[in-house]
């Protein structure tokens, strides 16, 4: 029998019973890479004529995490960003996410933010990694992706870092 969405929601609740700490987040983590394989999942969740966006797949009001479904359309990228104090994990099951990793090289404190790149690559189908508080990305789907994306509760309503590229700048790689 497949890994289904039911039993990883219930490995997520009871993993976050603990609290959101590191070992929790690999863990569910390396559930969500069995969930990303299973075909029952796959073509209940995903289709060839689905329009872009996500969708809630779960909440657990306990925790406050969520699953969520996207659908990333071709070409589509992102500024960096943090998820403030929540975090996330991503698992790609079609298509790749383009993920940047990227370090603040200025003082909080300063009115603007200065980026460099700390680390690039590339999730995969059948692949996830997760992501702590604070941890500044970006990311991108030069080839359109169907993406699952675990969070610690609603981003929408969580105070973060957004880059502004009229006030940030990034740094040139020398």
């Amino acid at each position: 029998m497949s890994y289904s969405l039911d039993q990883f929601c219930n490995d997520c609740h009871d993993i976050l019973s603990n609290g959101a700490t590191d070992e929790g987040r690999e863990q569910i983590r390396t559930r969500l890479e069995k969930l990303l394989v299973n075909q029952d999942f796959i073509k209940a969740t995903f289709s060839e004529d689905m329009a872009p966006g996500k969708r809630v797949l779960y909440h657990d009001a306990a925790s406050g995490a969520y699953v969520l479904a996207h659908v990333q359309k071709t070409k589509k990228g992102g500024n960096p960003h943090s998820h403030g104090s929540s975090w996330a994990i991503y698992g790609n099951i079609k298509g790749f996410t383009e993920m940047t990793e990227w370090r603040r090289t200025n003082g909080e404190d300063e009115d603007h933010a200065e980026l460099e790149v700390a680390s690039a690559y590339r999730i995969g189908p059948g692949q996830s990694k997760a992501y702590g508080p604070g941890v500044i990305h970006s990311t991108a789907h030069p080839q359109g992706a169907w993406v699952i994306r675990i969070t610690g509760c609603d981003l929408d309503h969580e105070p973060r870092y957004r880059f502004n590229p009229k006030r940030d700048k990034i740094l040139a790689e020398a």
